[in-house]
């Protein structure tokens, strides 16, 4: 049976919660983890840089000087890739940096970095989260309460603009709805704060 204790916003205990141990116990598979974080910055990338090539390149268009008899080197434009201001030569174009893992893999995945974070300590439940009004002053109290001082990733389990406003401004904190939730974010954050209700969610999505 797998148990974290549940704390209210002042930080103070309000008992325990068992955790699904098929989603928060499951042994860790690190190149798993790798392979997950790799899909998605990959899958992150916008793709738009480009390069000029010669034919794109403005000018260009005369030889500079004729074939023979200069004792110069041939050349037949001005923007060919070895001259300067010239166009590059197998240079960055826009493509797609997209690619998928199977969906098993994925979900195995999520539940690694789940399980990481319940091994190592670091998940924090919360039984509610909430605030009347949109102040960093009510987030940065309940972090203290709490006593997080590293990279805390929140997640809630749907929208609330109160909260996600209240965090938005803190250095090293981010908000992340039970749906939107992924490995990359996981991992790079130390603190795993997360409500009772944003458990459950996840217990249904990954179960």
């Amino acid at each position: 049976m797998l148990n974290v204790k549940v704390f209210d916003m002042n930080g103070s205990e309000q008992g325990t919660m068992e955790l699904n141990e098929n989603i928060f116990g499951v042994e860790v598979n690190v190149a798993l983890l790798h392979e997950a974080v790799k899909n998605y910055l990959a899958n992150q990338r916008h793709g738009t840089q480009s390069t000029l090539t010669r034919t794109e390149v403005r000018g260009g268009g005369r030889k500079p000087w004729r074939q023979k008899g200069t004792g110069r080197a041939r050349q037949g434009s001005i923007r060919a890739p070895q001259w300067t201001h010239g166009g590059v030569a197998l240079g960055p174009k826009p493509r797609s940096y997209r690619y998928s893992m199977n969906k098993k893999a994925k979900r195995l995945a999520m539940k690694c970095a789940l399980s990481s974070k319940v091994a190592d300590d670091q998940m924090i439940v919360l039984d509610s989260l909430s605030f009347n009004d949109m102040k960093t002053k009510n987030m940065v109290a309940v972090l203290k309460a709490l006593k997080v001082e590293d990279k805390a990733l929140i997640v809630l389990p749907a929208p609330d603009a109160n909260v996600v406003m209240s965090a938005r401004n803190i250095p090293n904190v981010k908000t992340l709805y039970v749906n939107t939730l992924n490995v990359y974010d996981i991992i790079k954050y130390d603190k795993f704060i997360v409500t009772k209700e944003a458990v459950q969610k996840i217990g249904e999505v990954y179960v």
